[in-house]
């Protein structure tokens, strides 16, 4: 990592237990140094980025892979919240979610998604795809408030 001095905090908004352990294990697979947090639904997002309840310590994340199809509030949802808001719009969103739908690529880039990532089935694609997005916002391009 030639950026960055300290690993970054990337918050998982992933309501799929299983899901989630795939990521976790793809981080730990391509040993990512990254920290991981995870939020289970769009109001446990919210709840971590306004550092609320729970959540009142959480740092703000460098990077959010963010589900589509989530309760309470889902991913569009959150996502319009983030963009919409001064204090979270520079934070880096890509949307990771099962749906390859174009309306839900389309909608996601209107809501000024960063990118749209439809999950791969397959674990080891998977596994790849993960490290391909660490590689990309961590050694490839600059984060706000990194040097």
């Amino acid at each position: 990592m030639t950026q960055l001095a300290r690993p970054i905090d990337i918050l998982l908004v992933e309501d799929d237990p299983g899901d989630e352990l795939i990521t976790r294990e793809a981080f730990e697979h391509n040993k990512i140094g990254n920290t991981l947090h995870v939020a289970r639904d769009g109001a446990e997002a919210l709840d971590f980025l306004y550092q609320r309840g729970a959540f009142e310590l959480a740092p703000r994340p460098d990077l959010i892979l963010l589900d589509l199809n989530l309760p309470k509030y889902d991913g569009r949802e959150v996502l319009g919240r983030i963009k919409e808001d001064p204090e979270l719009s520079h934070i880096p969103v890509v949307v990771l979610t099962t749906s390859a739908a174009e309306e839900d690529i389309l909608g996601s880039y209107q809501l000024h998604a960063n990118a749209y990532v439809t999950k791969p089935v397959d674990l080891d694609q998977f596994v790849l795809a993960i490290k391909q997005i660490d590689d990309f916002f961590v050694q490839v391009v600059r984060l706000p408030g990194r040097s």
